[in-house]
């Protein structure tokens, strides 16, 4: 069957307008991925425009229906992301501690899904050769590591982020979350929700809220 070039440039053109619109819309993220669905975005996306462009018997209105479906899907997923947290497990998974206070939590590695070989690689890369140097190791979504060792000073913590605790820096601190939503209404926020970031330093608290104007 032969190829007709005018639909192939407009399914091209189609598709390079959907990846512009997409990197707009959602953010940057795509572009220097560190969680699971900027990944599955950019290869989804990158397989339908390969995969669709260049078949006949997919015509451009076919194409433009699956791009758009494409787009809602990205969006639901991102905007349930950022506004729940189970939602957000889900699709991204959770970081990992995989070394604490110079002991590797070997079940947890296992549960990662992070071989020892790649431990020590990944802490060798950082300039670490020593386990015991470590305070705590996290295993991040993107499959970096997070360390601290243990002379590690002005150390901080991103305690909420996006408007939802972080439940394993709370119980690395010792505290819960009852604990942190008063902190919250002490800093003169309704809620643990009105907080685009809170960070633990050496004890103290600071939270920058999606809006200057507090209670």
């Amino acid at each position: 069957m032969q190829l007709d070039y005018t639909e192939l440039f407009i399914k091209f053109a189609l598709g390079m307008l959907t990846l512009i619109f997409q990197i707009n819309l959602f953010g940057k993220s795509n572009l220097a991925p560190t969680t699971a669905l900027d990944q599955l975005q950019n290869y989804v996306l990158g397989g339908i425009i390969g995969g669709i462009i260049y078949n006949p018997s997919i015509k451009v209105l076919q194409f433009l229906l699956v791009l758009i479906v494409w787009t809602l899907v990205v969006f639901l997923l991102k905007f349930g992301r950022e506004h729940n947290s189970w939602i957000r497990n889900i699709v991204d998974g959770k970081p990992v501690q995989v070394i604490k206070n110079g002991e590797v939590l070997v079940n947890n590695c296992m549960r990662a899904g992070i071989s020892a070989n790649e431990l020590m690689f990944k802490l060798r890369s950082r300039g670490i050769y020593s386990v015991a140097k470590i305070k705590n190791c996290i295993f991040e979504q993107n499959g970096q590591l997070t360390v601290i060792e243990n002379d590690e000073a002005n150390i901080r913590f991103p305690i909420i982020s996006d408007g939802q605790a972080n439940i394993d820096v709370l119980e690395l601190i010792h505290k819960n979350e009852s604990w942190l939503e008063e902190e919250v209404e002490k800093a003169g926020y309704n809620s643990i929700s009105d907080v685009f970031l809170g960070e633990y330093n050496k004890g103290k608290l600071h939270f920058v809220g999606y809006s200057k104007e507090k209670r």
